[in-house]
């Protein structure tokens, strides 16, 4: 989010936090609350898709290092001098551990922001309609 689209956002939050606490009504507060979860939905969909962004970077750099792990296994199999590549194969899958071990932090991360992001979907919709049965907030309003 750009800073003027977010110092319009808080423009426009502390309004409605001032009109609600001048009303004493909760239907400014579920106008700010609904404000912030369209705010947050966006952000949370965006990091999601980069989560997953990387999470195919990290398979495909586990396959390459499996690839090259293998491969200077063979080669070290195929050499008449006696060279010892076994440290750097051991590096590799190191490497590859690591690289694992990311994968599957990174897939919990998603998976939490997943359920973040059907959270704010759920809560979004459950406040539109109470706001629009309330009459607060009329159906063939701009918002979404």
């Amino acid at each position: 989010m750009c800073a003027s689209a977010f110092y319009h956002f808080l423009k426009m939050a502390m309004a409605t936090a001032i009109l609600s606490s001048a009303e004493g009504t909760p239907a400014g507060r579920e106008v700010f609350a609904e404000g912030l979860l369209e705010l947050l939905q966006p952000a949370v969909q965006q990091l999601d898709s980069h989560v997953h962004a990387v999470r195919e970077s990290q398979v495909d750099l586990r396959e390459h290092i499996d690839n090259l792990a293998t491969e200077l296994c063979r080669i070290n199999e195929d050499q008449k001098v006696a060279l010892d590549l076994d440290p750097y194969v051991k590096k590799l899958l190191n490497a590859r551990r690591r690289v694992v071990l990311v994968n599957n932090i990174l897939q919990n991360a998603q998976e939490r922001l997943r359920r973040l992001n059907h959270s704010v979907g759920k809560e979004t919709a459950r406040r539109k309609a109470m706001l629009e049965s309330s009459g607060v907030y009329p159906s063939g309003s701009p918002s979404k």
